[in-house]
């Protein structure tokens, strides 16, 4: 499966930044899933098989529980493969960045002239 095929879902992106904050149970994974999408604990199970089979990550025994974690193999991979586009829009953030700057710039300028009041 393509790694693009594995993040189309909604569920497995969900599920990717929920262990982007660190190694989870797989109930406390289910528990999360379950509720915000209602879907069942197998078919949780299933997302995370196929987050696991492909790269996206790594589960480890803990006496009865599994622990789930980020694998950035197929991140790594994505972003490779994305690279070759990023010059359409890294200019354009760049740009975004430099307005952001002068507009907090402006304000503060503006808030320092309110105060000499």
């Amino acid at each position: 499966m393509h790694a693009f095929d594995v993040l189309g879902d909604p569920v497995r992106r969900r599920i990717l930044e929920l262990l982007a904050t660190g190694e989870q149970t797989s109930g406390a994974v289910t528990e999360v899933i379950r509720a915000e999408f209602q879907i069942s604990q197998p078919a949780v199970s299933q997302h995370l098989k196929v987050l696991r089979d492909n790269g996206f990550a790594t589960v480890r025994p803990q006496g009865t529980r599994r622990l789930y974690a980020v694998d950035d193999t197929a991140l790594r991979e994505a972003d490779a493969w994305l690279a070759r586009f990023r010059h359409f829009w890294a200019p354009h953030l760049a740009a975004m960045a430099t307005e952001v700057a002068r507009g907090k710039r402006q304000r503060r300028l503006a808030d320092e002239g309110d105060t000499d009041v």
